[in-house]
Parts: C-alpha cells; structure tokens; sequence
C-alpha cells in the first residue's frame, strides 16, 4: 500500500492527528461538492480517452459543473469555486495564488494547515489550507514531477531547482513529522501569469 492510500485511508478511519471530514466542512462548505465536480471531471475526461486537455476546454467543463442548477451553487460564490478546481487540477492548488504574488519571496508549506509566505524580510501565516496530507503531497509531486523528479515513501525527500530558478526543497512522511513539508524560494524574474490566469 503507497503512503498516499495509507494516508487515505487513515482519514476516512478517522484516526487522531487526522481533521475529521465534519472540521472540513465548517472551513469550506463546499469541501464536498467541489470534491465532487473534480472527481466528476476527471471521470468524464477518462471516459473520453484524452491524455491531456487543454486550459480552455477545461476551464469550460469546471464552468459548465459549477453553473449546473444540480449542484446548488450560489451565483456569488461560482467564480472563486470553479478557479479553485482549475488550480486544483490544472496548477498546484492553494498554491497558485502565493506562486503567482511577486511579493513573496518563500512559501513555506507545515503540513495541510500552516502555509507561511516570506515577504519584504518578513515571515507571515496566510489563511490558506490543504485538505489534507494527501492534498499537500498531490501538489508537491504535481511541482516536482516537471522537472522529472518524484517523491514517495521510498524517496520522501527532493531538493532541486525549478526551471525559472526557483529552489524546491520537500519532505514527506516517514522522515517527515509533522506531515508534508514544502519550501518554495522564489528567484528570476516574474512568472508570466497571462498563461496562468483563469
């Protein structure tokens, strides 16, 4: 069994040290139903039998979901919710967004619940979660398998430089405490976002 099905698995036993999947919904309410819309997405673009999808042709099955009168979602919050599964299956996740910041210099990952950004010389707590163990290590791979590295319970450490300069450092459980740990040192210049944007 990989660490990702045994961290899985864990989470739905509903072992201490694990957010219960109630706490998750009092952070998000629409934990379950973009949970959901991914899985469903990634079902129907299986079943079409494409290796890869576009950024448009995406971007419009997340928009079709969303706006779906099934799933009951309100018009005001539509928007932050399709970009959040976007950045879920296209980009890294709760990440994007601190990536895409010039003003963070570092991003520093502390398990699914302590994401700290570095900026002007100063370390800050950002309201920003994962879902989990397994959300963190899915971006972390998502991050270093570009560059043709990976990172598993049998190598659950990565030290490399991104292709715009950027340091990556990550290290995952068993040799890892506190769960999946990530640092992210922002070099170069900044990333062109018009490839980016949702």
């Amino acid at each position: 069994m990989s660490l990702l099905d045994r961290m899985e698995n864990q989470k739905t036993t509903g072992k201490p040290g694990n957010p219960g999947e109630s706490e998750d919904k009092l952070s998000d309410p629409y934990l379950l139903i973009k949970r959901k819309i991914h899985s469903d997405i990634i079902d129907s673009v299986n079943k079409k039998g494409k290796a890869n999808v576009d950024r448009e042709a995406m971007r419009q099955f997340i928009n079709d979901a969303v706006n779906s009168d099934e799933n009951n979602i309100p018009r005001v919050d539509r928007i932050r919710i399709a970009v959040e599964i976007f950045n879920d299956i296209m980009g890294y996740g709760p990440l994007e967004e601190l990536l895409d910041n010039p003003d963070y210099s570092e991003i520093m990952v502390n398990g699914p619940n302590h994401v700290y950004v570095e900026s002007a010389g100063k370390l800050e707590l950002t309201g920003i979660t994962f879902r989990d163990d397994a959300h963190v290590i899915n971006v972390i791979d998502r991050i270093v398998s570009q560059i043709g590295r990976h990172i598993d319970e049998s190598s659950p450490m990565v030290d490399a430089r991104l292709p715009d300069g950027s340091r990556v450092n990550a290290v995952i459980p068993p040799i890892s405490l506190v769960g999946p740990v990530l640092t992210i040192r922002k070099f170069g210049k900044k990333t062109d976002n018009s490839q980016k944007a949702y």
